[in-house]
C-alpha cells in the first residue's frame, strides 16, 4: 500500500473514533476547560468554561462538585439535560457566580422563554443537591422518547412534557437552592418531590409560557422558603401540595417572600400567588403580594391541612381590579386578621425603592434595574412577626461539611428590608 493511501487510512480511522465518543467519567480537572457527554463526576475548577454537548449523568455514589465562576454551557441543537443520580453541589459566590446557560447569540426576545436545554434533574438517589450563587437560565425543553429521562422514568417519564428548570424527588434527601437566579424558563422553575429544603434568597423572573411555577412543592417536602423575590410567574408564585404517595406529608414554610404581578398571564382558577391543595400543611408570614393575581388561594375541592397558619401578610393593588379579587372570601382566597388587605385600590403602597407600581400586570419582562427594597417611611417596616418555627433553623448538614441554615425571619415584610 502506498504511503498516502496509509495515511488516508489513519486519518479515516481517527475521525471514526472521535465520531463514536466515549462517556466522559471524572472530568479531567487539570484542564481549565472542558466538555462533557455521558458520566461525569469529580470537580468542575474555579472560572472554567464546560461545554455539554449531550445528556450528563452524575452516578449513583459520585459527586460532581462545580467551583465559582464556572459556565456551563448547554449545547442548543442537543438540548442537554444534567441527570444527577449521585450528589451535585453548585459553589459559586456573589462575585462569581455559577451560570447554566446557553451561547450569548441565542439569547434573544423570541427565545425569552428558553426551552434551549433540558434541565437538572434530580432522581430518587440523590442524597444531596446545593446551588449557591447559581444563574439557571433558558432551560425547559420538550421530552421525546429519546431523553434520558423518559428512558431512565424521571420526572414524567413521558415524551411530550416541559421540563422544570429543576426536579428533586427524594422525601429522604436533601436540597438548598440559595442566592440564585431561575430567568427565562419554559414552564416550571422548580418541581421539588420531597427532601428537607432550603430555598432561600433567590429570584425568579421571566418564566412560563401557557404554564409554571417559581416554586412547586408535592409529597414528602419539609420546606423553609423565604427572601425570595418571584416576578410575573405564568402561573403560582409557589404551588403547595401534598399530592404523590411520599412520607412525610408536604409542610412549607414560607416566609418574606416578595411576589409581584404573578398569575396574571394564565387567568384560570390555579393561577395566583399561592395556591394550596390535597391536604398540604402550609404556614406563611410576612409575605408581600403586589399586584398579584389572588392572594393566598385553596382548592375547595382538595382543601389545605387545617394546621395551616396565615399572619402579616401584605396586600397592594393599584387599581380596584387587583384590590376586589384579592380579597378574603372571595373566590377562595384565605386571609387572617393579622394581614393588610385594603379594599381601595392604591391603599398599603410598600413604598419600594425603585418600582414603578403601575406596570402592566401581563408584563413579563423584569428590568433589573428596579429596586424592591423598601424606602426608610415604608409602612411594610416593623409589620413583620418573627415567633413562628421553622424546619431548618438548626440547619441541613451536607457531607461535604458544609452547614445551610434557614434564615431568621424579620420584622418587615416582604423579601427586602431598607437598603444598608
Amino acid at each position: 500500500m502506498k504511503s498516502n493511501q496509509i495515511l488516508k487510512l489513519l486519518m479515516v480511522t481517527l475521525m471514526a473514533l472521535a465520531g463514536c465518543e466515549k462517556a466522559n467519567v471524572d472530568v479531567d480537572t487539570t484542564i481549565v476547560q472542558g466538555s462533557a457527554i455521558g458520566e461525569v463526576s469529580g470537580v468542575w475548577t474555579k472560572g472554567s468554561t464546560q461545554v455539554i454537548k449531550g445528556d450528563i449523568v452524575i452516578p449513583e455514589g459520585k459527586t460532581l462538585t462545580i467551583e465559582e465562576g464556572v459556565t456551563v454551557l448547554m449545547d442548543t441543537l442537543a438540548k442537554p439535560e444534567i441527570i444527577v443520580k449521585g450528589n451535585l453541589y453548585a459553589l459559586g459566590t456573589a462575585d462569581n457566580p455559577i451560570k447554566f446557560t446557553v451561547n450569548e447569540f441565542y439569547k434573544t426576545a423570541q427565545k425569552k422563554f428558553g426551552k434551549l436545554w433540558g434541565g437538572i434533574l434530580a432522581g430518587p438517589t440523590c442524597e444531596e443537591l446545593v446551588l449557591d450563587h447559581a444563574v439557571i437560565e433558558y432551560a425547559g425543553s420538550t421530552t421525546s422518547d429519546a431523553s434520558t429521562s423518559v428512558k431512565m422514568g424521571l420526572y414524567k417519564a413521558v415524551a411530550g412534557e416541559n421540563l422544570p428548570a429543576l426536579w428533586f424527588a427524594n422525601a429522604k434527601g436533601k436540597l438548598v437552592v440559595q442566592n440564585s437566579i431561575f430567568r427565562n424558563l419554559q414552564e416550571d422553575c422548580t418541581y421539588i418531590e420531597g427532601g428537607k429544603i432550603i430555598f432561600a434568597n433567590n429570584v425568579f423572573y421571566t418564566t412560563g409560557v401557557t404554564g409554571g411555577e417559581a416554586m412547586n412543592f408535592k409529597s414528602g417536602c419539609l420546606a423553609d422558603v423565604a427572601y425570595n423575590l418571584i416576578y410575573s410567574t405564568n402561573t403560582n408564585a409557589l404551588k403547595l401540595s401534598n399530592t404523590g404517595d411520599k412520607t412525610p406529608q408536604a409542610y412549607i414554610i414560607a416566609y418574606n417572600n416578595t411576589m409581584v404581578n404573578t398569575g396574571w398571564r394564565r387567568p384560570t382558577a390555579k393561577g395566583g400567588s399561592v395556591w394550596l391543595e390535597s391536604t398540604v400543611r402550609a404556614d406563611l408570614y410576612n409575605n408581600l403580594f403586589a399586584n398579584t393575581r389572588f392572594g393566598i388561594k385553596r382548592d375547595p375541592k382538595k382543601p389545605e391541612d387545617s394546621r395551616s397558619a396565615y399572619s402579616n401578610n401584605w396586600y397592594y393593588g393599584y387599581d380596584q381590579l387587583t384590590v376586589n379579587q384579592f380579597q378574603p372570601g372571595t373566590n377562595d382566597v384565605i386571609g387572617r386578621k393579622n394581614d393588610v388587605i385594603s379594599t381601595v385600590a392604591g391603599a398599603n403602597d410598600p413604598k419600594f425603592v425603585n418600582y414603578p407600581v403601575n406596570t402592566a400586570v401581563g408584563n413579563a419582562d423584569f428590568n433589573t434595574s428596579w429596586d424592591f427594597h423598601l424606602q426608610g417611611n415604608s409602612p411594610a417596616l416593623g409589620k413583620g412577626i418573627t415567633n413562628f418555627n421553622r424546619h431548618h433553623s438548626a440547619g441541613i448538614v451536607m457531607k461535604n461539611g458544609i452547614t445551610y441554615t434557614s434564615p431568621a425571619p424579620a420584622t418587615f415584610v416582604g423579601a427586602y428590608g431598607t437598603k444598608i
